[in-house]
């Protein structure tokens, strides 16, 4: 178990409130005592708890230790048992890493404790080596063996120990804090023994004793008191328990709130679906829906039919058909006599969900039209005029759909696609006057689902994973070797002799690259934000260098063609639809074809520098091909060695699914960036994990979504855990402060 640093809890939070401190009134609160008048602080430990952002006695009391030192069931080397799990302390005395066959490695360490040596062993994983220094005092848990007569452990789990652990008093728990400089734990575990002694019985409770005992938690202040003066670890970890519980009930309480304040604000259409609609609708596509396109397609149409505003987030794996569910949701907006309207991130997304929809309505009177940031003034004018007239039934563009001057004559759908690309600002830009549309929100990012309960917790949710009849998993390999790559462009050469096309894909170009980029991020977009996306200022290959040496290297005789972000939309078009004919055999391209590309015969793909993309924007690249009739191919081309890297482009070779896939990148990264964006508003969460807790992330959804639905949330004694939760949370999700 290990907590986020101070530091890392600071940038995931509110920064106007950086601890869970309760809200006090009054300037002589003993709990706004500063720092330097606590026991056993001073003056020049208050600058050190400074650092730590502890200012107050408040402070360090919510002060949450990043871990805990078990010492219930510490042991002298002689008196380990075989198979049961123990710890033992001792000091490292040597260390080494070896090879052993078929590339494995064997890493291990000698502790000395007392006058007997312990060994602790791991299985490539060669990093430990560094890990590891001379004379670092470390705790070993785990289930022992004898081998060769010592006592060894295998993977063991790792505690780095303070030189004062030892000499502190005696304790089964010991707490242990983040620290600073100067600072040493000892003098960290007397500060909030005093702050508990002398300032414990100031702390006001907000959350009603009826849910205390109906969440299983205990009231705040003994938590306080179980968290740093722990007797046990059933102690510690009911103190631990309440911390993490609240931090996460009062983020799902908001939104829950805010969900209700969606369906409640104004009345949406009540679009019916009826049989003969439904048939009319089917009619047009040339295949019979999935398992899953057709629960999706129900759930959509009951929210349709209701009467409250749908705030539904669709996701549907690479190739589950989206798209498809989404016309059906329109035409049957417009069936009812109501306009709906798709929004997408970029031009060529937009263009190409056009061409989708506007083949799949070929012989329909649906009247349809595309606004984009790409039109001439006069296009731009009529366009605008129909829409406002309801002379256009549908309607399909960017973030231009959302300006001045678009105004919709009876509006009762939007659909916003790769949705985590919008602001929650921009996707409410919708809802607005007397009647909200009906909203469905949709990605072929798959989210993860501790992010679908938070994140995303205010929307319903539908989840396609099923792909349809006869596509097939696309084979992934990573390339990191001359020879390798030698032998993948043999292979994709023999491919296109065959007929078949290939995408080769390099990072961008540059920060200007993407047309959208300004679309994507807020006006004040921070570097650190604009790296997020993928943007790099300086790359090492281009994607006209790459096309250069491929028509005079690996590629030679062969018809190929470029598409990245600096060229104008009619040149990604006329391209793209050069490729989708065949008469370009091999695409070079940035990640401007990440998503809404459809070339069947397209089977192939290379990614350069893969180790440069995320898990997430990998899997989406990959789902351009194996869309016909012939198996996919994927090479990741990468020469890094870092073993979180390969770890990564590993899970690509070993998952196909796109959700375990997002698992594995929310295990790997966190959620700061799974989504491949920096969130606008992301969740400021002050000590749990969406990762660690996601046991809790549930729990407390369903808890707090209970309590809003079933209105005990509005009665008096929840008033102080009402006024908590909006105080927090209110300006993040413009939630309403009424009651």
């Amino acid at each position: 178990m290990t907590e986020r640093s101070a530091s890392d809890q600071r940038a995931a939070g509110d920064p106007g409130q950086t601890r869970d401190r309760p809200e006090r009134s009054t300037r002589d609160d003993p709990l706004n005592t500063p720092a330097q008048f606590v026991r056993s602080v001073g003056p020049d430990r208050a600058l050190l708890l400074a650092k730590l952002d502890l200012h107050t006695a408040c402070d360090i009391l919510f002060d949450m230790q990043r871990d805990v030192l078990d010492l219930s069931d510490v042991r002298k080397p002689s008196e380990l048992e075989a198979g049961e799990r123990q710890s033992v302390i001792g000091t490292v005395v040597d260390a080494e890493s070896r090879q052993l066959s078929k590339g494995r490695t064997l890493t291990a360490v000698l502790l000395r404790s007392g006058r007997e040596f312990v060994r602790g062993v791991w299985f490539n994983q060669p990093w430990m080596l560094k890990k590891m220094r001379h004379d670092d005092v470390v705790l070993f848990s785990g289930k022992p063996k004898r081998n060769a007569g010592r006592w060894e452990f295998s993977n063991p789990l790792v505690q780095w120990l303070d030189a004062d652990d030892a000499d502190d008093e005696p304790a089964s728990v010991l707490p242990r804090y983040g620290l600073t400089d100067g600072l040493k734990m000892q003098a960290m575990r007397r500060i909030t023994k005093a702050a508990v002694e002398d300032y414990l019985e100031f702390v006001p409770e907000h959350i009603p004793a009826e849910l205390l005992d109906e969440w299983n938690i205990p009231g705040i202040q003994d938590a306080l008191k179980f968290l740093h003066t722990p007797k046990n670890m059933a102690d510690f970890k009911a103190g631990q328990r309440r911390l993490l519980f609240e931090d996460l009930v009062e983020f799902q309480l908001a939104v829950a709130l805010r969900r209700r304040a969606w369906k409640q604000a104004a009345a949406a259409p009540s679009l019916p679906t009826t049989a003969k609609i439904d048939s009319r609708i089917r009619r047009l596509f040339p295949f019979r829906f999935t398992t899953g396109q057709n629960r999706a397609v129900q759930e959509i149409s009951r929210d349709l039919a209701s009467g409250e505003a749908m705030h539904r987030l669709l996701q549907a794996d690479v190739g589950a058909g989206k798209t498809a569910i989404a016309l059906y949701a329109m035409l049957v907006t417009v069936a009812n006599d109501h306009q709906a309207v798709l929004m997408a991130p970029t031009e060529l997304l937009a263009s190409q969900h056009w061409q989708t929809i506007d083949r799949a309505l070929a012989h329909s009177r649906v009247k349809r039209t595309l606004l984009t940031g790409q039109l001439t003034a006069a296009q731009r004018r009529k366009a605008l005029e129909q829409i406002q007239a309801g002379e256009v039934q549908l309607v399909i563009g960017t973030q231009a759909l959302i300006q001045q001057g678009v105004e919709f004559a009876t509006l009762g759908l939007a659909v916003i696609d790769e949705q985590h690309k919008f602001g929650v600002g921009q996707r409410a830009k919708f809802s607005a006057g007397e009647s909200n549309p009906h909203v469905l929100v949709m990605t072929a990012t798959p989210i993860p689902r501790s992010l679908c309960l938070t994140q995303f917790g205010d929307l319903d949710l539908t989840v396609v994973n099923e792909l349809p009849p006869g596509r097939q998993p696309v084979k992934t390999f990573r390339v990191d070797n001359p020879p390798a790559r030698g032998r993948a462009w043999k292979f994709i050469r023999e491919r296109l002799q065959e007929g078949r096309q290939v995408y080769i894909v390099c990072p961008r170009v540059g920060e200007s690259e993407d047309e959208a980029l300004d679309d994507i991020l807020e006006p004040d977009a921070t570097a650190a934000e604009k790296a997020v996306l993928g943007v790099a200022e300086e790359l090492t290959g281009s994607t006209e260098q790459l096309f250069r040496e491929l028509q005079d290297g690996e590629l030679k005789g062969f018809r190929l063609g470029m598409v990245h972000g600096r060229l104008d939309a009619q040149q990604k078009t006329d391209t793209m639809d050069a490729f989708r004919e065949g008469e370009i055999q091999a695409l070079v391209s940035t990640t401007v074809i990440e998503v809404g590309v459809d070339v069947p015969n397209a089977s192939i793909m290379i990614i350069q520098q893969a180790e440069r993309f995320g898990l997430s924007q990998l899997h989406q690249l990959r789902g351009r091909i194996g869309r016909g009739r012939h198996q996919g191919y994927c090479f990741l081309f990468s020469d890094a060695t870092d073993p979180a890297v390969v770890q990564r482009l590993s899970a690509l070779e070993e998952h196909a699914d796109g959700f375990q896939i997002a698992e594995v990148d929310f295990e790997l990264r966190g959620p700061g960036d799974v989504l491949g964006t920096r969130q606008h508003g992301a969740i400021p969460l002050k000590h749990a994990h969406l990762i660690r807790d996601r046991e809790l992330v549930e729990e407390t959804r369903a808890a707090a979504f209970t309590l809003v639905d079933s209105h005990r949330f509005e009665t008096e004694p929840f008033a102080a855990l009402k006024t908590s939760v909006l105080t927090r949370f209110g300006e993040l999700l413009s939630l309403p402060r009424s009651g």
